[in-house]
């Protein structure tokens, strides 16, 4: 588990693809900056711009991760050479201050818009549509492993498609820490709804189909 509070930005350093074709997946080496690594063992999960990994080798400055196909497909940002947000496994003596996060990620969203607003900046984007039942004013949403409240949700038509555009006020501190600050019209990030709006929707379907 984690909680959406990036812990530091690291860097994937390299992209090696693993053995076994088109079909399998790509081993990255992280340098992991200003995180500190001293606590965390091989096996030991770190998210990485909100998607759960483990960590298969570590030195004192950075590990290395074995990434699937799958996850590959289902995600963005863990294919090349990049920045990345950082986040350790939560452990029951630290603070929640984000909300609770399982570095699963739900889906893709594109930036629709990304402009500043008085000191802030305001980040609009796009869901897809299937995530909208999830997403609720003042509701909590993590985007690329940030944990951030929704200001503003409305399903619409885009293009012919249905989709869910909420908006989020990201403070300057937000934007100096993380890689949010690098997002732009038409960027895909990384999205994971609200861990309890996801078993709340369950329960509701179940109780209507019996």
């Amino acid at each position: 588990m984690f909680t959406g509070i990036v812990a530091a930005v690291g860097t994937i350093t390299s992209v090696a693809p693993l053995a076994g074709g088109l079909d399998a997946g790509v081993r990255l080496a992280i340098d992991a900056g200003p995180l500190p690594l001293a606590d965390v063992g091989l096996g030991d999960s770190i998210a990485i711009n909100g998607a759960c990994m483990t960590v298969t080798e570590k030195s004192a400055t950075g590990f290395t991760v074995d990434v699937s196909r799958e996850s590959l497909n289902k995600t963005v940002g863990l294919d090349a050479p990049g920045e990345v947000n950082l986040e350790k496994a939560l452990t029951l003596a630290e603070r929640l201050g984000g909300h609770l996060v399982s570095g699963h990620v739900d889906g893709l969203g594109v930036v629709h818009s990304f402009e500043p607003v008085g000191e802030s900046r305001e980040l609009i984007i796009d869901a897809p549509h299937e995530l909208g039942k999830f997403l609720a004013y003042k509701g909590s949403i993590v985007v690329n492993g940030v944990s951030l409240t929704v200001n503003r949700v409305h399903d619409l038509e885009e293009g012919g498609q249905k989709v869910c555009r909420f908006s989020i006020n990201l403070i300057p501190h937000t934007i100096d820490v993380t890689t949010l600050r690098h997002l732009a019209a038409g960027s895909r990030v990384n999205l994971e709804i609200d861990l309890i709006a996801r078993y709340v929707e369950r329960m509701l379907s179940m109780s209507q189909a019996i």
